[in-house]
């Protein structure tokens, strides 16, 4: 074979920690998700359990998260990095990052719970816990490819050149990237700053377009123009309905109902998802109005 068709997947040793912590991550929740839809199916059986069949763990009454088991073993993995910090090597790490990426996933399998403060894993509110989940991923996978967040600080100029010019526009440079991925989270584009502060061009794309129609970027720019507003709620549907139909469809597999979602459910998840900003006056004119003798 030729030179030029070798290729080289080695995974570099400074990436093998992250690598193994995000197999095990991914591995870890589909596992518990496939446990949990056992559990689930077999809830209403009479028949007694054997010994290797799954089971909720609970003593005297108390059922206890496998969020507790994930916080336990974060914490653990996370001394044990700390501890590694002067003198431990790649194979230590590697050994301790698999822990926490198992961790993680538990804890971010119940991310719902954590947020809500009660058992919302089955209802429409537990797909809280998918999404914080499809984040970690791409964070992490992105990070594998080699994209750093801020990465204009690693380029030659800062490291070559220490004089106070060079040095002030670097800073100057991540101020503004700062400010896009502000003005880009404000239009409720949360995908876009999260990867496009791995990737900067996003950002400057995410703040020249419209805002989402629900933002407070909205809520402050497009009450009083009515027409923008009616272009960024049309352009949210438009948009959006192919990724409510994915999105749907794959939580649904991954939380144990696979189908394909109708229109009927769509729909309804566009209603909810998709709606003007309130005027930011209203509130405190009824505020005003409260106070007001009668």
């Amino acid at each position: 074979m030729p030179a030029s068709l070798n290729f080289d997947f080695a995974i570099p040793p400074g990436r093998m920690p992250l690598t193994f912590c995000l197999l095990a991550f991914i591995v870890t929740f589909f596992v518990t998700r496939t446990i949990v839809r056992y559990i689930r199916s077999h809830a209403d059986s009479d028949a007694p359990r054997k010994w290797w069949q799954p089971r909720n763990i609970g003593t005297g009454g108390l059922h206890i998260h496998h969020v507790v088991i994930g916080v336990i073993l974060v914490m653990f993995s996370g001394v044990t990095m700390v501890t590694l910090a002067v003198d431990g090597g790649v194979p230590e790490f590697t050994a301790a990052a698999i822990i926490f990426g198992i961790g993680a996933a538990l804890v971010l399998d119940e991310f719902a719970l954590i947020l809500h403060l009660e058992d919302v894993y089955w209802s429409e509110d537990g797909r809280t816990s998918v999404d914080a989940v499809f984040a970690a991923v791409a964070v992490a996978g992105l990070l594998i490819l080699g994209f750093n967040p801020l990465s204009f600080f690693d380029i030659g100029i800062w490291r070559e050149n220490h004089s106070f010019a060079a040095r002030a526009s670097v800073v100057a440079i991540a101020v503004l990237t700062l400010l896009l991925a502000v003005v880009v989270l404000l239009k409720g584009k949360v995908w876009t700053g999260l990867i496009g502060m791995f990737v900067t061009p996003l950002l400057v794309v995410g703040a020249i377009r419209l805002s989402r129609p629900h933002a407070p970027w909205a809520r402050w720019r497009y009450t009083n123009r009515p027409h923008k507003m009616h272009r960024a709620l049309e352009r949210e549907r438009w948009l959006r309905r192919p990724v409510v139909q994915a999105k749907l469809w794959l939580q649904d597999a991954i939380a144990g109902m696979p189908r394909f979602p109708d229109d009927a459910k769509v729909n309804e998840q566009l209603d909810r998802e998709i709606r003007a900003a309130p005027a930011p006056s209203s509130r405190a004119g009824a505020d005003q109005l409260d106070k007001e003798p009668a």
